[in-house]
C-alpha cells in the first residue's frame, strides 16, 4: 500500500496502485504523489530509465488511477519530507499502467479543501476519498467490530429482527411501506427493535444484541438522520447495575479500539433530578465545573418581585457564578446571554457584577446586604465575577440557566479538549404532560418499569413517578437509553390506562406482546446506543453526516441519487395508493430505546 512503503524496503522491487494526488515536473524528471487510503508515496519518473513510463506520467492528471512497478530508494539528502510517513523514500518507476482516467473533479480531495455540503453530498463517492472521511469510516468499522467481539465474549447472540413491522402511532412518525398483497394495509420501518427484542427474551435468548438499522421520520439535525444505526441489546434476569457493567465494558473497549482513547469505568451515576439542579440538563456536560446553584432559600423573603413571585408560586431561583465575568458589558449580556435564556423558556436573565467588594447592576438595589452576603458565601463569589439568575417554574429556570452555563463555557473556554466524560443519568420521570394537549405521555416508552417505590402514584399522580430508565451521556450528548421492562400483564395494563389507552386499544396495538407475557416471561431490561453519535464524538466531528457513508441533507434529500423521487401512477395503483397534498402533523415523542 502507498502509505506503508518505508526505509526497510530500500532496494526492493514493489508494486503500488492508487490515485494521482499531485504531479510536478522538474528538470526532465516527473514526480507523482500516489495516494490510497493508507497515505501517499512519491514516484520518480526518469525518461532515461523508462521513457514509456515517463510518457504515461506526463499525460496523467489528478485522480487518474495508476498501477506502478519500481524500486524503493532513499530520497536525496535535503529533499526528505518529515511530515509524511513515507517522506524518507521514493519509488523509481520502471513500468506504469493507467487503470482508469478521471475528468476534472468538482471538489477537492485534500482535507483542507472547502466545498459546499450539498456539493460534497452530490459527489459523495469523491468526498469519501478524502483522508478525513477514510479515517472516520474506518474508525466506525473498528468500533462496530469491537462491539461485536465484546458481545460475543459475553455470550450475547446476534439476532436479526424484522424491518417490516406494525406501525406504532404513539411514537415518532413512521416510514410507511404499503402492501401489494394486502390492499389498504401498510407496514412500518422500525423505529427500534423494541418489541422483538423483548419477545426474544420470552423466547429464552437471555442475551440478545444487534447492530440494528432503524428509521424515524423526524426533522433532521446535526445529530439526527432519517435512518441510523444503533447497538441494540436486551438481557434477562438482570438489574440496572448488571446492564451498566455490560454497556461500560462494551463501549469503553470499542472506544479504545476505534479511537485510541481509554475510557475509565465504571461511569458515574447521576439521578435525573440532581442533573437538572446541578446542570440544568438531563444530558449534562460534566467536563467542566461551574455548576448551577439553587438560591431560592436565600430569597424566600426577597423584595425583588421577580424572585419573590417565582418562589411563592412554587418555582425556583437559579444562579450561575461566572469567574471573570465582570469584563462583560451590558450590551453583550442583554443581547446574546439574555436571548439564550429566553430561547429555553425563561422570561428574562437577571445579573450582577461584583467589583471592589460591592455588587453592581440594575437588580443590585433590590438585593439586601444580608442576601448579598449569603449569596457571596454560597457561590464563593470574588471581585471580578458575574452572577446570573433565572427565576420561574423550577424546570424552566434550571433548563434556561443550563443553556446559559454552556454559553458561558464557550465564551470563557471552560471546556477541555480531547476529554470524554461518560456518565449514566438515571431515574427519569416515567410520564410527562404534553404542554399543548395536556395529555400524559411516556418519557421513554410504555414498557418501562416504574420505580418500585412509586407504583402507588401511577394512577393518582403520574408526573411524580420515577422510572427504572437510564441514559448514557457523554460531553453533553445523549448517546442512548434503556430501561428495565414491565413483564406482568396487570402492571402493563395499569401503565396503558395511565396513558389514556383503553383495554381495547391496547389490545389492538400491543396484544401480541401482552399475550406473550402470559407465558412465563423472564424479568428483563435492555438498552440502545447510537453508533453514529458515539463515532461522531470519538473522531471529533460535530455532525453525524461526517461518519455516515451516504447521509441525507438537512432537508432529507439525497443530491447524489436525486431521491426522494416521484413514482409512476402504475406503481401507486399496484399498491392501492394515490398522492395528494396534506398538512404535516406534529412530531410526538418517540417509542423504543432511542439509540439516535
Amino acid at each position: 500500500m502507498c502509505g506503508t512503503v518505508g526505509t526497510a524496503d530500500q532496494g526492493q522491487p514493489v508494486v503500488v496502485a492508487g490515485w494521482v494526488n499531485h504531479r510536478r515536473d522538474h528538470g526532465g524528471l516527473t514526480f507523482i504523489d500516489l495516494r490510497d487510503h493508507t497515505g501517499v508515496v512519491q514516484l520518480v519518473f526518469n525518461p532515461a530509465k523508462s521513457p514509456t513510463a515517463q510518457a504515461v506520467a506526463e499525460r496523467s492528471r489528478l485522480e487518474w488511477v495508476l498501477r506502478v512497478e519500481g524500486t524503493v530508494g532513499l530520497r536525496p539528502e535535503g529533499s526528505e519530507n518529515p511530515n509524511l510517513p513515507t517522506g524518507a523514500i521514493e519509488i523509481a518507476v520502471d513500468n506504469c499502467e493507467v487503470l482508469s482516467q478521471s475528468e476534472a473533479i468538482p471538489l477537492g480531495i485534500s482535507d483542507d479543501s472547502t466545498a459546499d455540503e450539498r456539493v460534497r453530498l452530490q459527489y459523495r463517492y469523491l468526498d469519501l476519498r478524502r483522508p478525513r472521511m477514510q479515517r472516520n469510516l474506518r474508525a466506525r468499522h473498528r468500533f462496530i467490530k469491537a462491539l461485536r467481539d465484546a458481545a460475543d465474549e459475553m455470550d450475547f447472540v446476534e439476532i436479526e429482527t424484522p424491518t417490516l413491522i406494525p406501525s406504532t402511532p404513539e411514537g415518532a412518525r413512521d416510514f410507511m411501506v404499503p402492501s401489494r398483497l394486502w390492499p389498504g394495509h401498510v407496514w412500518a420501518l422500525p423505529q427500534s427493535p423494541q418489541i422483538y427484542k423483548q419477545l426474544s427474551m420470552v423466547g429464552g435468548f437471555d442475551r440478545y444484541f444487534q447492530i440494528a438499522r432503524c428509521w424515524r421520520d423526524e426533522d433532521l439535525r446535526a445529530d439526527r438522520q432519517f435512518e441510523f444505526t444503533q447497538l441494540d441489546l436486551e438481557m434477562s434476569f438482570v438489574d440496572e447495575e448488571e446492564i451498566y457493567e455490560v454497556l461500560e465494558t462494551m463501549i469503553s473497549r470499542a472506544f479504545e479500539a476505534a479511537f485510541g482513547t481509554a475510557v475509565p469505568i465504571p461511569w458515574p451515576r447521576l439521578p435525573y433530578k440532581e442533573a437538572m439542579v446541578r446542570y440544568g440538563s438531563d444530558k449534562p456536560d460534566t467536563r467542566f465545573g461551574h455548576e448551577l446553584q439553587d438560591v431560592s432559600g436565600l430569597f424566600s423573603t426577597s423584595k425583588f418581585r421577580v424572585f419573590e413571585g417565582a418562589i411563592s408560586s412554587g418555582g425556583s431561583v437559579m444562579a450561575l457564578r461566572v469567574p471573570g465575568g465582570a469584563e462583560l458589558k451590558r450590551g453583550e449580556l442583554e443581547g446574546e446571554w439574555l436571548q439564550v435564556a429566553r430561547t429555553y423558556g425563561a422570561p428574562g436573565l437577571a445579573y450582577m457584577w461584583r467589583r471592589a467588594g460591592a455588587f453592581e447592576g440594575a437588580i443590585a438595589k433590590f438585593i439586601s446586604e444580608a442576601e448579598q452576603a449569603a449569596l457571596t458565601t454560597q457561590l464563593g463569589l470574588a471581585d471580578g465575577d458575574l452572577v446570573c439568575f433565572t427565576a420561574g417554574p423550577t424546570r424552566v429556570a434550571a433548563t434556561a440557566m443550563g443553556a446559559v452555563r454552556l454559553h458561558a463555557a464557550r465564551r470563557f473556554s471552560w471546556i477541555p479538549e480531547n476529554r470524554f466524560n461518560f456518565l449514566w443519568v438515571t431515574e427519569f420521570p416515567l410520564f410527562e404532560k404534553d404542554a399543548a394537549t395536556g395529555k400524559i405521555g411516556a418519557v421513554h416508552h410504555p414498557f418501562t418499569q416504574p420505580h418500585p417505590d412509586d407504583w402507588s402514584l401511577v394512577g393518582t399522580d403520574p408526573e411524580r413517578v420515577r422510572s427504572r430508565a437510564y441514559d448514557i451521556v457523554c460531553n453533553g450528548v445523549e448517546l442512548g437509553s434503556g430501561s428495565l421492562r414491565i413483564t406482568r400483564p396487570d402492571q402493563q395494563a395499569a401503565i396503558f390506562e395511565a396513558l389514556g389507552l383503553s383495554p381495547e386499544e391496547a389490545e389492538r396495538k400491543f396484544g401480541f406482546l401482552i399475550s406473550a407475557f402470559r407465558y412465563g416471561p423472564p424479568p428483563h431490561g435492555g438498552f440502545a446506543a447510537g453508533i453514529d453519535r458515539i463515532v461522531m464524538l470519538g473522531v471529533g466531528e460535530s455532525s453525524i453526516r461526517e461518519v455516515i457513508a451516504f447521509p441525507k441533507t438537512q432537508t432529507g434529500g439525497d443530491p447524489m441519487t436525486g431521491s426522494p423521487t416521484p413514482v409512476s401512477t402504475e406503481q401507486l395503483t399496484e399498491v392501492g395508493l394515490r398522492l395528494g397534498p396534506r398538512a404535516l402533523p406534529g412530531n410526538p415523542a418517540g417509542v423504543g430505546d432511542r439509540g439516535a
